[in-house]
């Protein structure tokens, strides 16, 4: 037997062995690094054609209560056309579109004629545009003032007395949302399930828009509320039956919401990204959105806020989409009363302010978060407060005016 051929070969096998533990050891160096690291990886098994999407919230006329609210103010016939070519000449490709079920029941033809003509006009400056079925404060039942979001029918006039939800931890507000999680709340006229019908409205909307280039997406409900641990798993039901019942019609992308409160310290919810992730079911096209309205850092409650919500993004294996985002002052325990809309924090619209430093922090921290892309709150024909809540300002003979937040987000989009 040849010796010196058997002790050759056998160096050679060491050598292989060797560097063969050595690419196995950098390999799992790397994957550590992406897996325990805040490095953000993009799902790519939970979307298709990856391209972030940066732009802005807008509220439309008879798709929303502005109508109703204000009705000296109407929008001109080319407002979409000139708003549009605005967001997209300053380098954003995305519209957040917010509407209302409720609005959509008040009127349904006017709702959706509107509807049709963003979807046109989106088509034309090769927008991309996230539908998102918006609530705030639950309803205009429980909120006169403020509130929008579900009809009227859904609510039992001896169980949530108009106007009794004012404030977001009222007694109607929590029975409410506690009874829609349960799926007991029905229609008071036909004794239809509410699940049941949200999602038929949905689906109209679905129905209308997935045919055209602009329709990015639909989101099923903004910002959710819950009240106890339990409602976690009860959220993920819903969000699991709504999603099914929509890909029964469109493989477009399904925008799930966080909840809200975010309140770290509250045992009855037990607010943690564990328990979060639980209202997210598995789906082939999914993006979790979040909404951002102060500067994350220094440890501060933003920042805490974002690391939590960030956690939940890596354990559902969903990539974070920043809804809305903004920077305002707010005002703890705001004394209550008829004008009041939250009883733990109130937005003090004089000292709220977006600067062109804090508007970039934004943009670069979204950047180096990799997120999936974003929506600036807010483009709304209707001059609301804070001030930086405004893009634009509409004038009596329906010019558009930007404001000095529109040039701000331009400055930081080109930077």
């Amino acid at each position: 037997m040849n010796t010196d051929y058997i002790f050759k070969n056998k160096l050679i096998y060491e050598k292989n062995l060797l560097l063969d533990i050595v690419i196995l050891s950098l390999a799992i160096i790397i994957f550590s690094f992406f897996c325990l690291s805040d490095f953000q990886i993009i799902y790519s098994d939970n979307q298709k054609d990856f391209e972030k999407i940066i732009g802005v919230n807008m509220k439309g006329m008879y798709t929303s209560l502005n109508y109703e609210r204000f009705p000296s103010i109407t929008i001109p016939t080319d407002y979409y056309d000139q708003s549009f070519k605005l967001i997209k000449n300053i380098g954003m490709n995305h519209i957040r579109y917010v509407l209302y079920w409720e609005a959509y029941e008040n009127n349904p033809s006017l709702f959706l004629q509107e509807l049709e003509n963003v979807a046109n006009i989106a088509d034309k400056w090769g927008l991309k545009i996230i539908y998102d079925n918006h609530q705030y404060h639950t309803s205009s039942w429980l909120d006169v003032k403020r509130g929008t979001g579900f009809p009227s029918f859904l609510f039992d006039k001896s169980l949530y007395p108009i106007n009794s939800g004012i404030t977001t931890s009222s007694n109607s507000t929590e029975l409410w949302w506690t009874n829609w999680w349960n799926r007991n709340i029905i229609d008071q006229n036909n004794k239809i399930d509410g699940w049941n019908l949200q999602a038929n409205f949905l689906k109209t909307i679905v129905k209308l828009l997935d045919n055209y280039n602009s329709t990015y997406g639909y989101e099923i409900l903004n910002e959710p509320q819950i009240f106890s641990q339990d409602q976690w798993s009860k959220i993920g039901k819903y969000y699991k039956y709504l999603t099914n019942e929509l890909r029964k019609q469109t493989n477009k992308t399904i925008v799930l919401d966080m909840t809200i409160p975010i309140k770290f310290q509250d045992p009855a919810i037990n607010l943690t990204s564990e328990n979060m992730a639980k209202i997210i079911p598995q789906d082939s096209n999914t993006i979790f959105k979040i909404s951002l309205y102060g500067i994350p850092q220094d440890n501060n409650y933003q920042e805490k806020k974002l690391e939590l919500l960030l956690n939940v993004s890596k354990i559902a294996k969903f990539p974070i989409y920043v809804g809305e985002w903004n920077h305002v002052n707010r005002e703890k325990k705001a004394t209550i009363s008829n004008n009041t809309t939250d009883d733990t924090s109130k937005i003090n619209a004089s000292k709220s302010d977006l600067s062109q430093e804090e508007s970039d922090f934004f943009v670069k921290k979204f950047n180096s978060l990799k997120v999936y892309g974003w929506a600036f709150w807010n483009w709304n024909y209707v001059n609301t407060p804070p001030q930086n809540f405004n893009l634009i300002n509409l004038t009596k003979s329906g010019d558009i005016l930007t404001t000095k937040y529109f040039y701000i987000l331009k400055n930081s989009v080109n930077k």
